[in-house]
């Protein structure tokens, strides 16, 4: 008994029906494209993880930033107090 009761057998059955719906040519293109998704994937997922961390050390200017109150009057705040 192979993988969860399929025999070596059946797998090499399998594989020759595979191979003849769909030819050698078409399965290497399938394989070439699913390689080069998976390497692009990983790719992005590392550029996504440096990406947070450096985000963790350098916060961002709206988030570091706080709301700056003027406490200078302006010139209709003086005029105010006068009258």
């Amino acid at each position: 008994m192979g993988l969860g009761g399929i025999s070596i057998w059946q797998l090499l059955i399998i594989l020759i029906i595979v191979l003849l719906l769909f030819g050698t040519k078409r399965l290497k293109n399938i394989g070439s494209d699913l390689g080069s998704a998976i390497k692009s994937f990983r790719s992005s997922m590392a550029n996504a993880d440096k990406d947070d961390k450096v985000d963790d050390e350098q916060p961002t200017s709206g988030q570091a930033a706080s709301p700056q109150v003027s406490t200078s009057k302006t010139s209709q705040d003086t005029d105010k107090n006068r009258t």
